[in-house]
């Protein structure tokens, strides 16, 4: 924060020197109005600082949940295929396992979603999967074809955790610090930048400047609004588990 204020000061000690050594100089004319070439060179830039800064705070938060979205693509398939190598076990065991799957996909949709708006994960959905690890782990089969399914599971199950872990690191995934209050700063300043030019609209010259005003409170809402990952306009939602679900009917039960 420190070198940021001092960058700040730098900056702006810069630019009243140079005006004051170019006026001892006698170089330029004097430079007044909004219609300056000052006032313009920098409302110019101005624009374009805010458009710099909103477009990272939009395509970041969106680059972001599309993979996120993605990762829990790749989580439920993880499951859709535990469980399908758990039909090959025999029972019980593995009935009580696909009871298991289908309880943690229950549990990630009824209550885990609802959490990670909160930018974490339950610590009771790990619980779960290592509960569902430690049960496969200790599983004693015999003959090719259960031990091939037992691998294939422990597989699977990996897989979920990884996915898990990659849901657990969107789910506190945000905008770069201070890029939300840049946007703010740079959008007021943007708006109040003909009045602070000198600038004193009158009549239908004040319709432009309340739209352009509004668009960039929108704009401004916008960005903060879509700043989680899996909460807000561009939230991802549990379709992926859902569809899983949807799927498990399908599967045949172990036997």
């Amino acid at each position: 924060m420190l070198v940021f204020t001092l960058a700040v000061a730098a900056a702006v000690g810069a630019v009243f020197a140079a005006a004051f050594l170019f006026r001892k100089a006698r170089h330029g004319a004097d430079d007044r109005g909004p219609g300056s070439t000052t006032a313009g060179h920098a409302g110019s830039m101005l624009s374009s600082l805010f458009l710099l800064v909103f477009a990272i705070a939009i395509v970041v938060p969106w680059t972001t949940a599309d993979s996120a979205r993605q990762n829990t693509q790749t989580e439920s398939q993880a499951i859709v295929d535990a469980y399908w190598a758990a039909a090959a076990l025999p029972s019980p065991a593995g009935a009580q396992i696909q009871a298991s799957l289908r309880d943690y996909v229950r549990f990630v949709v009824d209550n885990e979603w609802q959490v990670m708006q909160k930018g974490r994960l339950s610590q009771e959905g790990w619980a779960r999967l290592d509960t569902l690890r430690a049960q496969v782990t200790g599983l004693q089969v015999s003959g090719n074809n259960a031990e091939t399914a037992r691998s294939t599971l422990l597989d699977r199950i990996r897989d979920m955790s990884a996915a898990r872990g990659q849901r657990a690191v969107d789910a506190k995934a945000s905008p770069p610090a201070g890029l939300l209050a840049l946007t703010v700063v740079t959008g007021v300043l943007a708006a109040a930048f003909p009045f602070l030019a000198g600038a004193r609209p009158r009549g239908t010259a004040l319709i432009p400047a309340a739209a352009m005003a509004a668009m960039l409170a929108v704009g401004i809402y916008l960005a903060f609004d879509i700043s989680h990952v899996f909460n807000g306009a561009l939230r991802v939602k549990p379709d992926a588990f859902t569809s899983a679900q949807q799927e498990f009917p399908r599967i045949p039960e172990s036997r």
